[in-house]
C-alpha cells in the first residue's frame, strides 16, 4: 500500500511504548499515579448536561445544522462582554468541534505550501500539526526559564517576522503553565502591526488561573481585533472536552474564511451540542469559580510536594498543567518517563512530545485529587529515582 509524502510530515506516536507500558503494569496488579493525559476528572455540570439531553428530544435537532444559530452566537457574544469586556459581532465568531481542529486546519487559510509560520516551544503538539497539514515551514520562537516561559518577540529576526504569515500565542501556556501579562500582549500586538503578521491565540485555559490572577481574552488588548484571532474553548472551563466545543473569534475576515474552509467538509455543530454549549455561556460561572481553587490545590500538593523530597519544580501559574525539569543526570525525558513509570507508578509526559525546545522536562496533568497526589508524591520518594549514585 502506497501513502501519500503529506503523512511523512507527522511523526510516530511516541506515547505508544508509554501504553504498552500502562497496560503492562496493569496487569500485575501495580497502583498507577497516572497524570499523562490533560482530560479533566470533574463532573459536567447538571445544567449542561440536562440542555443536551432535552434536545435529543427534538427530531428537528438531528438535521444537518449548516450554522450556527443565532441563539448560540448571541450566547458567545454576551459571554466576551460580560467575562472578558469584549465586544463581538456574529461576523467575529465561528464554532468548531473543538480548538485542536480548528488549529490543525487554520495554516490552510492563512498560508501556502512553503510559507513561514511562527511557533512557540515548547508548545501543545496541534501548533505543529497546523504547520504540516499545511506544508508550512516553521520557525520556533523559544519560551524558557530565562523568559519565565513567556514569549518574547525581540528574538525573531526581522527577516523571518517579515515573511511569516502568522504567529501562534498560547497563554496560559500548554505545557509550561506560565501565563501572560498586559506589557508582553502589547508588546505582541505592536510587533505583530509592524510586520503585518497574524496573531492566532489559543485561549484554552484562562479560568484556570491560580494565586489570585485574573485570566484575560488576548482580545481585550487594543489592536487585538484588528491584527488577531483567538480560540476559545469551553472544554476545560465546563468539562466538556469529549463534547468538542469551541470557536474562532476575532478579526472578522479571518473568521468568515476559516468558516468557507470548514464548509467543505463539515455540516455544522449539532443542534443538541449548540444547545449545551449556549447553557454552558449564559449558566452560572461558581462552579468554573471554585473549580479553579481545586486545581490550585492539586498544584500545591504536587509541585509543594515535590520540592519537599528534593525535586526543584516551580509552581505552574496557569493551566491544568506542571512542567517539571528532569533530573540532571537524565538525558532524555523519555526515558526518565519510563523509568518514573516503572519504579514508583507515577505517569507523566515527556517534554519531547512538546517541540525542540521540551526536552529536558516532563509534563503532570493535574488530574487526580490532593490525597491521591500526595501519594504520589511519597512512590517517588519511596522508588528513589532522585537520588543519583
Amino acid at each position: 500500500m502506497n501513502f501519500s509524502k503529506r503523512m511523512e510530515r507527522f511523526p510516530d506516536e511516541i506515547f505508544a511504548s508509554l501504553n504498552e507500558k500502562t497496560i503492562a503494569l496493569q496487569k500485575q496488579g501495580r497502583t498507577l499515579y497516572n497524570m499523562f493525559v490533560g482530560t479533566p476528572d470533574f463532573e459536567t455540570p447538571k445544567h449542561i448536561r440536562d440542555a443536551l439531553c432535552e434536545a435529543t428530544k427534538d427530531p428537528a435537532n438531528w438535521k444537518y445544522t449548516l450554522r450556527d444559530c443565532d441563539e448560540l452566537v448571541q450566547a458567545v457574544i454576551h459571554y466576551y462582554h460580560k467575562r472578558f469586556h469584549v465586544d463581538l459581532t456574529p461576523d467575529m465568531i465561528a464554532s468548531c468541534p473543538g480548538s485542536q481542529e480548528g488549529m490543525a486546519h487554520i495554516g490552510m487559510v492563512l498560508a501556502d505550501e512553503g510559507d513561514t509560520c511562527i511557533l512557540p516551544t515548547p508548545c501543545y503538539p496541534a501548533f505543529i500539526t497546523c504547520a504540516n497539514m499545511a506544508g508550512l515551514t516553521p520557525f520556533y520562537y523559544p519560551m524558557t526559564k530565562e523568559t519565565n516561559f513567556l514569549p518574547d518577540v525581540s528574538t525573531i529576526p526581522d527577516d523571518v517576522a517579515d515573511r511569516a504569515k502568522f504567529m501562534i500565542v498560547s497563554l496560559p501556556s500548554n505545557p509550561t503553565g506560565s501565563i501572560g501579562n498586559d506589557e508582553n500582549y502589547m508588546e505582541i500586538i505592536a510587533w505583530a502591526k509592524k510586520h503585518n503578521v497574524l496573531i492566532i491565540h489559543d485561549n484554552a485555559y484562562s479560568d484556570i488561573i491560580f494565586d489570585g490572577i485574573e485570566g484575560k481574552s488576548f482580545l481585550q488588548y487594543s489592536g487585538a481585533i484588528e491584527n488577531g484571532v483567538e480560540f476559545f474553548s469551553l472544554s476545560k472551563s465546563f468539562d466538556v472536552t469529549g463534547a468538542r466545543l469551541s470557536f474562532l473569534v476575532g478579526n472578522p475576515e479571518v473568521v468568515q474564511m476559516f468558516k468557507k474552509l470548514r464548509s467543505q467538509y463539515d455540516f455544522g455543530m449539532f443542534m443538541p451540542l449548540q444547545k449545551a454549549a449556549i447553557a454552558a455561556l449564559e449558566g452560572p460561572l461558581d462552579m468554573v469559580e471554585e473549580q479553579k481553587h481545586k486545581y490550585q490545590e492539586r498544584r500545591d500538593a504536587l509541585c509543594g510536594g515535590l520540592r519537599s523530597i528534593g525535586w526543584d519544580v516551580p509552581d505552574s501559574k496557569g493551566t491544568m498543567f506542571v512542567w517539571a525539569p528532569i533530573p540532571s543526570w537524565y538525558k532524555s525525558s523519555m526515558q526518565f518517563c519510563l523509568d518514573l513509570m516503572d519504579k514508583s507508578g507515577v505517569i507523566c509526559t515527556p517534554g519531547s512530545s512538546f517541540g525542540p525546545l521540551g526536552e529536558g522536562y516532563v509534563r503532570f496533568a493535574l488530574v487526580l485529587p490532593p490525597e491521591k497526589i500526595k501519594k504520589a508524591v511519597q512512590a517517588i520518594q519511596d522508588c528513589g529515582i532522585l537520588n543519583h549514585d
